[in-house]
Protein backbone atom coordinates (compact mmCIF):
# COMPACT_ATOMS: atom_id res chain seq x y z
CA UNK A 1 0.00 0.00 0.00
CA UNK A 2 2.88 2.52 0.98
CA UNK A 3 4.90 1.69 -2.50
CA UNK A 4 1.51 2.53 -4.05
CA UNK A 5 1.05 6.02 -2.29
CA UNK A 6 4.22 6.48 -3.22
CA UNK A 7 4.38 5.97 -6.74
CA UNK A 8 0.65 7.92 -6.96
CA UNK A 9 2.30 10.66 -5.20
CA UNK A 10 5.80 11.41 -7.62
CA UNK A 11 3.76 9.98 -11.03
CA UNK A 12 2.65 13.85 -11.76
CA UNK A 13 6.13 14.91 -10.80
CA UNK A 14 7.79 12.64 -13.24
CA UNK A 15 5.33 13.28 -15.89
CA UNK A 16 5.66 16.88 -15.70
CA UNK A 17 9.54 16.50 -15.72
CA UNK A 18 9.15 14.36 -19.10
CA UNK A 19 6.96 16.62 -21.34
CA UNK A 20 9.51 19.71 -20.56
CA UNK A 21 12.37 18.26 -21.39
CA UNK A 22 10.47 16.74 -24.41
CA UNK A 23 9.44 20.29 -25.45
CA UNK A 24 12.69 21.28 -24.62
CA UNK A 25 14.56 18.98 -26.86
CA UNK A 26 11.48 19.50 -29.81
CA UNK A 27 12.42 23.38 -29.52
CA UNK A 28 16.03 23.64 -29.58
CA UNK A 29 17.41 20.45 -31.40
CA UNK A 30 20.46 22.50 -32.30
CA UNK A 31 19.75 22.19 -35.94
CA UNK A 32 19.46 25.22 -38.62
CA UNK A 33 16.05 25.63 -39.92
CA UNK A 34 15.58 24.28 -43.39
CA UNK A 35 15.76 26.96 -45.93
CA UNK A 36 13.89 26.53 -49.13
CA UNK A 37 15.89 26.89 -52.38
CA UNK A 38 14.41 29.16 -54.88
CA UNK A 39 12.95 27.60 -58.07
CA UNK A 40 14.82 28.07 -61.68
CA UNK A 41 12.30 30.65 -62.98
CA UNK A 42 12.90 32.78 -59.52
CA UNK A 43 16.38 32.84 -60.07
CA UNK A 44 16.34 33.46 -63.14
CA UNK A 45 14.00 36.41 -62.76
CA UNK A 46 15.37 37.87 -58.95
CA UNK A 47 19.04 36.89 -59.66
CA UNK A 48 20.82 40.36 -60.33
CA UNK A 49 23.85 39.14 -60.01
CA UNK A 50 24.01 35.71 -61.86
CA UNK A 51 25.70 33.70 -58.49
CA UNK A 52 22.79 31.01 -58.19
CA UNK A 53 21.68 32.77 -54.64
CA UNK A 54 18.84 35.49 -54.15
CA UNK A 55 21.10 37.48 -51.73
CA UNK A 56 18.79 39.64 -49.26
CA UNK A 57 18.07 42.55 -51.78
CA UNK A 58 16.92 40.26 -54.06
CA UNK A 59 14.84 37.99 -51.60
CA UNK A 60 13.63 41.31 -50.76
CA UNK A 61 12.28 42.12 -54.17
CA UNK A 62 10.93 38.57 -54.71
CA UNK A 63 8.85 38.70 -51.37
CA UNK A 64 7.58 42.43 -52.49
CA UNK A 65 6.63 41.12 -55.48
CA UNK A 66 4.85 37.89 -53.92
CA UNK A 67 2.92 40.89 -51.24
CA UNK A 68 1.85 42.67 -54.58
CA UNK A 69 0.85 39.66 -56.50
CA UNK A 70 -1.26 38.63 -53.23
CA UNK A 71 -3.07 42.06 -52.41
CA UNK A 72 -3.77 41.92 -56.54
CA UNK A 73 -6.13 38.98 -56.33
CA UNK A 74 -7.35 39.50 -52.87
CA UNK A 75 -8.52 43.06 -54.50
CA UNK A 76 -9.91 41.38 -57.86
CA UNK A 77 -11.82 38.79 -55.43
CA UNK A 78 -13.07 41.77 -53.49
CA UNK A 79 -14.10 43.41 -56.32
CA UNK A 80 -15.99 40.04 -57.75
CA UNK A 81 -17.95 38.40 -55.20
CA UNK A 82 -17.88 40.80 -52.55
CA UNK A 83 -21.80 41.69 -52.64
CA UNK A 84 -22.32 43.82 -50.45
CA UNK A 85 -19.32 46.04 -50.19
CA UNK A 86 -18.31 45.36 -47.08
CA UNK A 87 -14.95 44.75 -47.70
CA UNK A 88 -14.82 41.08 -46.58
CA UNK A 89 -16.21 37.62 -48.21
CA UNK A 90 -18.88 36.30 -46.17
CA UNK A 91 -19.91 33.05 -46.54
CA UNK A 92 -22.02 33.22 -49.40
CA UNK A 93 -19.17 34.76 -51.23
CA UNK A 94 -16.64 32.26 -50.31
CA UNK A 95 -18.59 29.43 -51.48
CA UNK A 96 -19.33 31.59 -54.54
CA UNK A 97 -15.61 32.15 -55.49
CA UNK A 98 -14.99 28.74 -54.83
CA UNK A 99 -17.70 27.39 -56.64
CA UNK A 100 -16.09 29.27 -59.54
CA UNK A 101 -12.66 28.31 -58.72
CA UNK A 102 -13.74 24.71 -59.25
CA UNK A 103 -15.28 24.71 -62.90
CA UNK A 104 -12.00 26.91 -63.91
CA UNK A 105 -10.29 23.80 -62.72
CA UNK A 106 -12.72 21.36 -63.94
CA UNK A 107 -12.25 23.04 -67.29
CA UNK A 108 -8.57 23.23 -67.66
CA UNK A 109 -8.10 19.66 -66.89
CA UNK A 110 -10.72 18.72 -69.54
CA UNK A 111 -8.70 21.25 -71.83
CA UNK A 112 -5.83 18.94 -70.72
CA UNK A 113 -7.53 15.81 -71.19
CA UNK A 114 -8.85 16.91 -74.95
CA UNK A 115 -5.09 17.17 -75.72
CA UNK A 116 -3.85 14.38 -74.64
CA UNK A 117 -6.43 12.35 -76.04
CA UNK A 118 -6.30 14.34 -79.39
CA UNK A 119 -2.07 13.27 -79.03
CA UNK A 120 -2.60 9.84 -78.24
CA UNK A 121 -4.88 9.65 -81.41
CA UNK A 122 -2.21 11.22 -83.44
CA UNK A 123 0.47 8.94 -82.75
CA UNK A 124 -1.36 5.93 -83.08
CA UNK A 125 -1.85 6.93 -86.67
Amino acid sequence: MKALRSILRIAPGLLALLFAVNRATAADDGAAPKERKPSKETLAKYDANQDGVLDKAETAAWKADIAAKSKATKEANLAKYDLNKDGKLDEAEKAAMKADEETAKAVKKAEKDAKKAEKDANSTK
